[in-house]
């Protein structure tokens, strides 16, 4: 790039803050590895540990030095990833069992910077730099190894190229209007616990419905409780069934397992393709467009994102940003919002 990659601001923060934000949201403790200290930004938060090489420009150092440091399993993830994804890490987490290195492969390209790696990999890396090697490919044959095969490289996208990062902004984009008849608008509504995202979102639908669109909505949860337990379409699910769905003349509800979490990209082409907008509560690292609720009586000091990641924040606080909207207002919201993302009800 001719220039440090993890400097570069997309969607209002630079690469780096994007993904030490993601990394915190998911993990309890979270570092930055660097050749030296003089690399470490100086606004980086307090919480973030530097963790400087043990030898200069090698990437098994960086390794070495972590595992090292914290004794324990590390998430390794590149400084330079676009639009990482939870769905993704979890995939790679739940896949560390019983090895030393758990790892994304698409096709037959391995992710290094994007995988678990266990203390039991920190003899293996020492000796490989007695001897001079310094590729994070060179441990793998010394080392048990498990691969988790993903279908696309979308959440291992980095940027090394100026075209690169003409694609991840091209991407991020949040002016990219929606062609009639193509796929759906998707909004994430994000913001602090008791700040009101779901009395929001119960609000802005039908204010986007009168407008003549067709709306969804997605809400991700912890814990899945919508299978009442006991109930007979629990029953079959207990009896072995893998999906089974309960149908009325006016509603259906369809139950499956997943191996794993579906990503929203996923969600949202699966089940949502003859939508005008998909609303989702959450998913702030993967919704394309965000709009956050902040709100003073929640007790929170400040919104959970810079204003560069919003395309609009509704609050009752003075807090600046170019497209804000007062709590009581979802009319006002919806036309800007069908505006903004190119919604239109006759192609609903």
């Amino acid at each position: 790039m001719g220039r440090d990659k993890r400097l570069l601001r997309l969607a209002g923060a630079t690469l780096l803050e994007r993904n030490l934000a993601f990394l915190r949201e998911i993990f309890p403790t979270v570092a930055l590895s660097v050749r030296d200290v003089s690399q470490a930004p100086a606004n980086l938060p307090r919480e973030i540990e530097v963790i400087p090489d043990i030898a200069p420009g090698s990437p098994l150092a960086g390794l070495a030095s972590i595992l090292a440091r914290v004794g324990e399993p590390v998430f390794a993830l590149a400084a330079d990833l676009a639009f990482p994804e939870r769905a993704a890490v979890a995939r790679v987490v739940r896949a560390f069992d019983d090895v030393d290195v758990a790892l994304p492969i698409v096709g037959d390209h391995l992710e290094p910077l994007h995988a678990v790696y266990g203390p039991g990999c920190l003899p293996h890396i020492k000796r490989l730099l007695a001897a001079g090697a310094h590729s994070i490919l060179d441990l793998y044959p010394e080392v048990r190894v498990a691969t988790v095969q993903f279908d696309s490289v979308a959440p291992f996208f980095n940027v090394n190229t100026p075209s690169d990062w003409d694609e991840a902004q091209r991407l991020a984009s949040p002016d990219a209007a929606r062609a009639p008849g193509g796929p759906p608008a998707v909004l994430g509504v994000v913001g602090s616990p008791g700040s009101g995202k779901t009395t929001l979102i119960e609000r802005l639908i039908p204010e986007l419905t009168r407008r003549g669109l067709k709306v969804a909505a997605v809400k991700s949860v912890a814990r899945f409780d919508i299978d009442t337990p006991g109930k007979d379409s629990w029953r079959h699910g207990q009896a072995g069934a893998e999906a089974y769905a309960v149908a009325s003349a006016s509603s259906l509800a369809f139950v499956t397992g997943l191996e794993a979490e579906m990503t929203l990209v996923d969600l949202v082409e699966k089940y949502f393709s003859g939508y005008d907008l998909v609303v989702c509560e959450g998913y702030r690292r993967e919704a394309p467009h965000v709009i956050e609720v902040f709100r003073v009586g929640a007790g929170h000091a400040e919104p959970q994102c810079p204003p560069g990641e919003l395309i609009a924040l509704v609050t009752d606080a003075a807090v600046p940003h170019p497209h804000r909207f007062a709590l009581d207002d979802p009319a006002a919201l919806a036309g800007f919002l069908v505006e903004r993302l190119g919604l239109d009800a006759s192609s609903a």
